[in-house]
Order: C-alpha cells, then structure tokens, then sequence
C-alpha cells in the first residue's frame, strides 16, 4: 500500500497550490479519502474529506471556500486545490485511505510565507 503526496512548496499568501496523491496497492474506488495537516506544535487536523465515489465532500470553516477536494477512481489520484492561501495554511499536509483499513501518506511541506 502506498500513498505519495506530490505538489507542496513554497509560495507567498493569496497564491494557489494543487497537492496531488497517488494511491497504490489497495481498491481506491471504496475507500474515503481525506487531506489532513499538521502545523508545529499542533495537532494532525482535517482539511478536506471525499467520499468513495466523489458525491460529497466536507471541509472545515478554516478553508471552505478556498480549498477544493477531487478524485479520479481511474487514476487512483485524489487532488486537493488550494487557493488564495494564507500564513496559516503552512503545514505538511498528509493524504489519508480510510474503509476497512486507514493507511497514510508520508506528508507534503506547504509554506505560505512573505
């Protein structure tokens, strides 16, 4: 099993980043996918959930409206698009498979800084 987060870096407040995850080794179609990050010093939160088939997605107050969650279940690629970004949006973000097992990425680095 495998979950590889690709597309973090460096880029100033208002700008966009599209992180992008490639899932391996088990039926991506079933599973929940979800983008959660943890800044220093704080706890692993939720940023972005996607049911199996993509019907539904939840996001907490902190990023609605600027951050978008999408899958492709024939590219076994769940994408989180992240707009006008802020200070408080640094963070290694984490892909995360949850159904009958729950199975992690190794993190992407985001930095939003002047």
């Amino acid at each position: 099993v495998q979950l590889v987060e690709s597309g973090g870096g460096l880029v100033q407040p208002g700008d966009s980043l599209r992180l992008s995850c490639a899932a391996s080794g088990f039926t991506f179609s079933r599973y929940v996918m979800s983008w959660y990050r943890q800044a220093p010093g704080k706890e692993r939160e939720l940023v972005a959930r996607i049911t199996s088939i993509g019907d539904f997605t939840k996001y907490p107050d902190s990023v609605k409206d600027r951050f978008t969650i999408s899958r492709d279940n024939a590219k076994n690629m769940v994408y989180l698009q992240m707009n006008r970004l802020k200070p408080e949006d640094t963070a290694v973000y984490y892909c995360n498979a949850q159904w009958d097992s729950s199975y992690w990425g190794q993190g992407t680095q985001v930095t939003v800084s002047s």
